[in-house]
């Protein structure tokens, strides 16, 4: 091995860690303000919630926020409507719930003092108001002196910002039913623990973007293999066993023929192209980590000072100068294989899994899931189910990328009266349900740039949705609540109003084909857009 694939990057702070982000995603200690209160986004390990630590959420929700309660497009959950005041406590709670990142020192030693216990301790949050301003001087200099220790206000900000770092780079993807899935190629647990303490251990990775992320597909059915990440890994069936294929700034390609996700393949504005790289190369599982930190490293090294995502260095760099700076990281060789071009992914991806009841690779389990209307819930519907996991499964939830709720391991003689508690809570279970086919963001109700109320609205477009139709309500061009694009957009022009747009293969929301609808109006449009591509 050369001695530069010895040799470590620098492990000093960058610049980016050294200060609290501006107008940075909300994470669980960054608490960002919008129009109902602040956001929390607690960021889930492969998108597991333990029954407990579901009912610290609850618990935290209600008595420092709103007691609303969301689930993201990315397997996260997020707290709304924190108060002003009850920041600190609120993060303290999650923190002790073991729900924050990984601590910088020695886990279990008495004597030092955790990166995220500092950050809880100064009671920052990096408040960014409705309008994206960043907090004042005076707002972060006030919340350093709280500090009770000797601390300068410098080191507590700068343990802050480390710790906020950490929690930054815990974006990896996988399947909501990865290691249970009949179809699996391969179990991915494991792969994203390496990942993610990867991810925590090195402190250059604290310049990385919160919105870089990484998807490790196991090549389960269930599987959102639609929304695009900065690097992707799919695991892929050879005849000397599996190996990982990976890309850039995309998706794993997938075949014609792969069911329902084909149609929802294009993405919203200012996403990265679903396109991407293609596959470039195949590994070994146990070299997936390395390759990632080499990945890594070759984006830090390379990228500009405003290049945030992968794609923006593709922009300035060859695929096989990217490549070719990787392997000074590794000690594997690493070239592009042009037997690949036509790789895809072969097993259909099929989001309805997420309903419902499924066999497990395990006989007589199964996994059993529910959607909450439009992604949210209350604290005590979660509690609800805490309790359901706990009685009838492994006492865990599984949250997925479709704003919905997974409850594993469930044993066949319990799966009615898990459906049963769903649908007591107020889960939908089966995809003929319309709300299961409605994506909406915050809307005006609970974000300053919202032009129309799209929760609302979409509860009103629920009662008339045609069926097998796929819609997105988004208050604004920004697309928050959808990494994809849907085969259909309602994009908010106005209180009451939207410009109705129609996937057809280009970037961005597609073509737009109304404007100034009301929902009843829209709703008209849609029942005829569908019958047309029926008939067509």
């Amino acid at each position: 091995m050369s001695v530069l694939n010895q040799a470590s990057p620098s492990t000093v702070l960058s610049d980016a860690a050294l200060t609290l982000r501006p107008s940075a995603c909300p994470g669980l200690l960054r608490i960002v303000a919008a129009r109902d209160g602040g956001i929390c986004r607690i960021k889930l390990p492969g998108g597991e919630l333990s029954a407990a630590q579901a009912r610290a959420v609850a618990q935290a929700s209600a008595r420092y926020a709103a007691g609303v309660i969301e689930l993201t497009n990315r397997a996260n959950v997020q707290v709304r409507g924190v108060k002003r005041g009850d920041e600190a406590a609120l993060i303290a709670a999650l923190v002790d719930a073991g729900l924050g990142p990984m601590p910088a020192t020695g886990a279990g030693n008495a004597a030092d003092r955790t990166v995220a216990d500092n950050a809880v301790e100064t009671g920052i949050a990096d408040a960014v108001d409705a309008e994206g301003e960043n907090a004042t001087d005076a707002t972060i200099a006030n919340a350093a002196n709280t500090e009770a220790d000797s601390k300068s206000a410098a080191d507590v900000l700068a343990a802050a910002a480390a710790a906020a770092a950490a929690d930054d780079v815990r974006n990896v993807m996988i399947s909501p039913a990865a290691g249970r899935d009949p179809f699996a190629l391969f179990d991915t647990r494991p792969l994203c623990a390496e990942l993610l303490t990867m991810l925590q251990s090195e402190a250059r990775f604290a310049a990385l973007s919160p919105k870089f992320a990484l998807l490790l597909d196991g090549g389960e059915r269930l599987a959102r293999v639609d929304h695009p990440h900065d690097v992707w890994l799919a695991a892929s069936q050879e005849a000397d066993g599996v190996r990982f294929v990976f890309g850039l700034a995309g998706c794993p390609p997938v075949s014609e023929s792969a069911g329902s996700l084909a149609h929802n393949e294009r993405i919203a504005p200012d996403k990265p192209r679903a396109d991407g790289t293609g596959a470039l190369a195949a590994i070994l599982p146990s070299q997936v980590t390395a390759l990632v930190r080499a990945l890594l490293l070759t984006f830090l090294d390379l990228a500009s000072a405003d290049a945030t995502r992968m794609r923006h260095l593709l922009a300035a760099h060859s695929v096989n100068a990217v490549l070719s700076h990787a392997q000074r990281y590794l000690d594997f060789p690493l070239t592009q294989n042009a037997k690949l071009a036509k790789w895809h992914r072969v097993a259909p991806a099929d989001a309805s899994l997420r309903l419902g009841a499924h066999a497990q690779r395990v006989a007589e389990t199964w996994h059993v899931g529910g959607q909450p209307s439009l992604g949210r819930l209350d604290a005590d519907t979660l509690n609800g189910l805490a309790t359901l996991s706990q009685q009838h499964g492994n006492g865990t939830l599984r949250l997925t990328p479709w704003q919905s709720v997974l409850l594993p391991d469930i044993a066949t003689h319990a799966v009615p009266t898990v459906l049963s508690g769903l649908n007591t809570l107020g889960l939908a279970c089966d995809p003929a349900q319309a709300i299961t086919r409605l994506i909406a963001c915050a809307g005006s109700s609970g974000c300053a740039k919202g032009l129309a109320d799209t929760k609302s609205d979409a509860l009103r477009l629920a009662a008339r949705l045609p069926a097998d139709v796929d819609v997105h309500l988004s208050g604004c061009s920004r697309s928050c609540a959808a990494a994809h694009c849907a085969p259909y957009t309602l994009l908010g022009a106005a209180p009451g109003l939207y410009d109705l747009y129609r996937r057809d293969g280009q970037p961005g929301f597609g073509q737009c084909v109304a404007r100034q609808l009301t929902i009843g109006q829209a709703a008209d449009m849609l029942e005829r857009l569908a019958r047309s591509d029926t008939d067509a």
